[in-house]
Order: structure tokens, then C-alpha cells, then sequence
């Protein structure tokens, strides 16, 4: 902010210097006057500038006595990497709401109406439900097929008989496959509860840009 003021300043200055531009040169020397506060806050006037005008920051005063422009005082060199931090800040957050601006046009533009747009997100979840019935089919039939193994094992066992290597290899193997189809259907349901809640949120954010856009139109 001080570097816009700053900025804002020296255009008050260069102003108010075009207006005394067409003085008589001994006019000019007396035309404007440099007034500032030092640390204990005590007034100085000089018709030069100096350094602890410089150091304090400045009015600039013409011959009537009013104030024509002011000047910050010189930022030091961590207040300026302070400043600029500030203002890299404002930049990303400008970006941030520009893109959110425009991301919000082309959704109003992409769904003249709720009943569009609420149907699209419905769309969104039906595909996460279809996933999820195609996962809970296929962990049907490994459940099965690891059923099928265990009670052959089993049979093997109760009539006293080894059980071979290879059916133990594929029992172990099944029940990895049945694990990661039970983890894929956990994970796949929680996008789809994180999914239904951005789904009710975007649903209100439209409604709400829809209305910001009819009272802005003067519907």
C-alpha cells in the first residue's frame, strides 16, 4: 500500500510542478516548500529537500501555504521485501478470484438452468455409483472363488490329507485379490460421500450466482 501511495504522490508532485512550470525562474525557488515531522514528531520546513525529509516522508507546500502532495517516507530494506511480499500476496489472491470469475461464467454459460446443471452432477455420481456396483460383482465372484478354495482345503483336511502347495499358493493369492477389492470399494466410497457433499455445495453456489446474475440484470 505504501508503494502505491508513494506512487500516487509523485504524480501529485509532477502536477503540481507542470503548474508552477510556467513561473519566472525566481518565482520557482520560493514556489514550493518541503515540510516533514522528525522522530519526535516536531515540524520542519526547508525550501530543499533533505535527507531526514527524505527518511521521515514529506509534504510539498506551495507559497499559500497548502499542501499539494505527499511523499511516504523511504522504506528500509526489510519493510520494501515486507511489501513486496504483501503485494506478491494481492497478486495470487487477484489471480485466484479472476480464475474463480471466470470458472463461474463458463459454468452459468455451460447451464442456463438448475434443473441442467443439477443433472450433469447427478451424472457425476451415477458413474461413481456404477463403479462401485461393478466393484461390489466382482468381489462377489472372488469371494466365492476364495470360498470354493477354503472349503477344498478343508475337505482335505478332515480326511487326513495334505494339502497340496498350489491351493495354499492360490488361497493366499485370493485373499490379496479379495483385500484390494474390499480397499478399492472403502476408497470408492468415500469419493462418492466427498463427491455428494461438492455436489450440494456447487448446487448452492450456483443458485447463488444465478440470483447475483438476475439481480444484476434487474430481473
Amino acid at each position: 500500500m505504501r508503494i502505491i501511495i508513494h506512487a500516487l504522490a509523485c504524480v501529485g508532485l509532477c502536477a503540481a510542478f507542470a503548474v508552477h512550470a510556467g513561473a519566472p525562474q525566481s518565482d520557482k525557488a520560493s514556489a514550493l516548500r518541503y515540510k516533514w515531522r522528525d522522530g519526535q514528531g516536531l515540524p520542519h520546513y526547508s525550501d530543499s529537500l533533505s535527507t531526514e525529509a527524505l527518511k521521515y516522508g514529506y509534504d510539498v507546500v506551495d507559497a499559500r501555504g497548502i499542501t499539494v502532495g505527499h511523499v511516504e517516507r523511504q522504506l528500509t530494506p526489510e519493510e520494501r521485501v515486507a511489501a513486496r511480499k504483501v503485494a506478491d500476496q494481492r497478486a495470487a489472491a487477484d489471480a485466484v478470484a479472476q480464475e474463480q470469475h471466470r470458472a463461474d461464467m463458463q459454468m452459468l454459460n455451460a447451464y442456463p438452468d438448475e434443473a441442467s446443471f443439477a443433472s450433469a452432477k447427478q451424472a457425476e455420481l451415477d458413474n461413481l455409483d456404477g463403479a462401485a456396483k461393478t466393484i461390489r460383482i466382482s468381489l462377489q465372484t472372488q469371494e466365492k472363488a476364495l470360498s470354493d478354495l477354503l472349503t477344498r482345503a478343508g475337505d482335505l483336511e478332515r480326511a487326513k490329507q495334505p494339502v497340496p502347495p498350489y491351493i495354499t499358493e492360490r488361497i493366499n493369492e485370493q485373499r490379496n485379490i479379495v483385500a484390494s477389492l474390499h480397499a478399492r470399494l472403502d476408497r470408492l466410497q468415500v469419493t462418492r460421500a466427498d463427491a455428494q457433499k461438492k455436489a450440494d455445495a456447487d448446487l448452492k453456489h450456483y443458485r447463488e450466482l444465478r440470483v447475483a446474475q438476475q439481480q444484476q440484470n434487474g430481473g
